[in-house]
């Protein structure tokens, strides 16, 4: 396994091909909702298996606001804690870049997986991209 981290600038080819494959062709998320024009702010996490990317998520910061976003994980690479080891990196990341707190637009669905990393819900359910969304945070640890 190997972990990168990709800024917008640099050659994004690798995260977008998992987010083909898990947003737009697997969970048939619009691709004009999927490049939302953010990517070129962003720090973007890539893992690699074998030398193919097989995990990803980025990083932006809006308004002083730590967002972790557009994470996903290859359907056929599920089950092996690449998510949480995806997840941990993005935050430590954060965390050492300023962060007192850490957002995320959860699909709820997946809820428990971030509690368990640490994230508390907060506020309403709500939709994006026709998926049932929850509002969460991580905070620094004292």
């Amino acid at each position: 396994m190997e972990i990168k981290w990709l800024k917008g600038t640099e050659d994004l080819s690798d995260p977008y091909y998992v987010r083909r494959e898990v947003f737009v062709k697997e969970q048939n998320i619009d691709k004009d909702l999927e490049w939302d024009g953010m990517d070129a702010e962003a720090d973007h996490i890539v893992i690699y298996i074998d030398g193919q990317p097989v995990a990803t998520g980025r990083i932006i910061i809006d308004n002083g606001q730590y967002m972790l976003g557009r994470i996903a994980v290859l359907k056929e690479y599920r089950g092996r804690n690449l998510g949480r080891v995806l997840v941990e990196n993005m935050m430590a990341k954060a965390f050492e870049s300023g962060a007192d707190e850490i957002h995320i637009h959860a699909q709820t669905r997946v809820r428990g997986f971030y509690e368990k990393l640490g994230f508390e819900a907060y506020g309403e359910l709500y939709e994006e991209a026709g998926i049932e969304h929850i509002s969460m945070k991580a905070v620094r640890a004292k």
